[in-house]
């Protein structure tokens, strides 16, 4: 399915790897290769892959060598198609988390601009999970707001989920870098529902005296930290459109004030103001755990092409490793050791394996070591994926 969003203009007679091959490197043995010197070396060339990577969608019919383009928006309908197959039947809520972070560079990429707060020129991936499914990561030059894109993709999204769940309610989720105006209003609009944290100034402060004191004096009552909550109306001087609720947090730890805030349009029966931070809005914590395991674990970061096209490519299919990744976890790992593994520990500790390979007419035969200390887990594993049919298209 992924490599059906590639057109491929190449001359059919002309060719050994398919954009499936070069997509997936799947030919085991060389041994359909054309050329004899060539059999026994089962992958394509670091050349052929780069002109996968390189095409050009507006001239790739025209290229005399990179004659393959990657369809973008396909694969964005793609990471979507993959969350709504993931549910057997539609779920009465989902929360869609944003956020932004460093992709480190260390040449001269197309878009490459310095980050103050990071410190380092880099993109600024803007990535879009639904718990630990992925549905958008996007590249982005650091020169951007990091909410910038962010009504676009949202739009995208919510219109596909809505196509096919039109009952589901939607929540977003998301920390001060995301609290503008436009995303409110537009989430207002279109009746989605947001939390977002809210960037703590003079008149929020004086709004949250009384409970910052009561929780001052509980601390060094106490000699632990305090935490009481507020919750009120609240709208800036200029730049937000219309009044909308705010929750603070007065906490105290020992020797320092923490306040913090976010704003909402969820109403007091869905959450009142404590659930609402402590339950609903640190959730998203966990978001940053999955941009982790996608950029450490499966590579996310490796963007050194020179084109920030062709580095967006990269960043698609790291994406789809983290999808296949965490389907395997999600169907396979099940009733395992590994139910709540890592990628890194899955890669390192189910796939990066010995065994031996051999190849007959009808089967193929994988022999691991009697001694393999998961190999328990390898056949809990297999029983799990057997019970999954393969998959048809809906409807």
């Amino acid at each position: 399915r992924l490599a059906a969003c590639f057109t491929d203009h190449r001359n059919p007679e002309s060719i050994e790897h398919s954009v499936r091959d070069l997509v997936a490197q799947r030919d085991l043995t060389g041994e359909r290769r054309v050329r004899e010197q060539d059999r026994g070396n089962p992958l394509a060339a670091s050349s052929t892959l780069n002109r996968l990577e390189l095409g050009i969608p507006k001239s790739a019919i025209s290229d005399r060598y990179k004659r393959i383009a990657a369809d973008n928006e396909a694969m964005d309908r793609l990471l979507v198609d993959l969350f709504l197959e993931s549910y057997r039947k539609p779920p009465r809520k989902i929360w869609l988390d944003l956020d932004a972070t460093d992709d480190p560079l260390h040449g001269q990429q197309e878009g490459r601009f310095f980050h103050g707060y990071y410190r380092c020129y880099c993109y600024l991936p803007l990535y879009i999970f639904s718990g630990e499914h992925l549905l958008c990561a996007r590249l982005r030059t650091a020169d951007k707001d990091a909410s910038s894109g962010s009504v676009d993709e949202l739009q995208r999204i919510v219109g596909q989920i809505r196509a096919r769940w039109p009952k589901t309610r939607i929540i977003i989720r998301a920390d001060v870098g995301f609290c503008r105006d436009a995303i409110m209003a537009w989430c207002e609009t279109n009746d989605v529902g947001y939390v977002l944290g809210l960037a703590r100034n003079k008149r929020l402060q004086r709004a949250l005296g009384k409970e910052m004191e009561e929780a001052r004096l509980a601390c060094e009552r106490t000699g632990e930290a305090a935490r009481c909550f507020r919750d009120f109306r609240y709208r800036t001087r200029k730049s937000w459109s219309c009044e909308r609720r705010v929750i603070g947090k007065a906490e105290y730890l020992p020797g320092k004030a923490n306040p913090r805030f976010v704003v909402t349009n969820l109403s007091t029966r869905d959450a009142d103001a404590q659930h609402l931070y402590e339950d609903l809005y640190c959730a998203r914590g966990e978001m940053e755990n999955r941009i982790k395991e996608q950029q450490l674990g499966l590579f996310a970061d490796r963007t050194s092409s020179a084109t920030l096209r062709a580095n967006q490519l990269r960043l698609y299919f790291s994406s789809f490793a983290y999808v296949l990744l965490h389907g395997l976890r999600r169907l396979g790992l099940t009733g395992t050791a590994f139910a709540k593994a890592q990628s890194t520990t899955i890669r390192l500790k189910l796939l990066k394996i010995g065994a031996r390979l051999r190849l007959t007419v009808r089967k193929v035969w994988l022999s691991f070591s009697e001694a393999s200390p998961y190999a328990s887990d390898i056949a809990q594993i297999l029983a799990n994926l057997k019970q999954h049919p393969a998959w048809s298209p809906p409807g």
